[in-house]
């Protein structure tokens, strides 16, 4: 299903919710209890399924959640004031489980997985090896894709790896004459140069550390 944001009728898909709410909500209320228990992988895949198995419920409480004026609004002007009501419940009862509904509503309409929204990390130092560690995991909302520990050259791999799959991304839209969308554009520029001021960091630490001596 396309985007409901872009849609003129969402009534459509709202009498479908409303003509399964309480069981909907019954599901809703097992969901939030998941949720408080840290079962985020669990969540995710049972809102999947509901994606999967019933769009038109999905979406209606994922645009719910969002608190959207715009499609309470709708729903008002195509269906009717309770009904705008009903809806609005559910973003003042069920509010933990707007992030995960977004994070899988972004999944379907814009082909993603797991889509990192932060990411995690402490930073020790080990005596034996002679080198710092860095335990780091990403994050997907509330959910912890993984966790490693590395050294700072075994973490910069990965990022590295990272950059040049970046990279390799932007040469086939280059070489097919794809375009890139304004906000992508923008916020990768932003990367950049945030990239840029940590290498740069990186290469006075390791012009320092250079000249220090090393210890026997």
């Amino acid at each position: 299903m396309d985007d409901v944001d872009g849609e003129e009728m969402p009534g459509a898909i709202v009498e479908a919710f409303l003509e399964r709410e309480e069981g909907v909500r019954a599901l809703l209320e097992e969901l939030e209890k998941l949720t408080i228990e840290g079962r985020h992988g669990e969540v995710r895949e049972r809102l999947r399924n509901l994606a999967d198995s019933d769009e038109s419920v999905f979406y209606t409480v994922a645009f719910s959640l969002t608190n959207s004026r715009q499609f309470f609004g709708d729903v008002e002007a195509q269906l009717d004031v309770t009904a705008a009501d009903r809806l609005r419940d559910l973003a003042e009862t069920y509010p933990t489980l707007a992030e995960p509904f977004n994070i899988v509503r972004t999944e379907r309409a814009e082909d993603r997985l797991n889509p990192v929204t932060d990411t995690s990390y402490t930073v020790t130092y080990h005596h034996t090896v002679e080198s710092p560690m860095i335990t780091y995991s990403p994050l997907s909302g509330d959910q912890q894709l993984y966790e490693s520990r590395g050294t700072p050259s075994e973490v910069l791999r990965v990022a590295t790896d990272l950059a040049s799959a970046t990279t390799d991304g932007l040469d086939v839209a280059l070489e097919n004459d794809y375009s890139v969308n304004t906000e992508e554009l923008s916020t990768l520029i932003d990367r950049r140069e945030e990239l840029e001021t940590e290498l740069s960091k990186l290469r006075d630490q390791l012009d320092e550390l250079r000249r220090t001596p090393v210890e026997e």
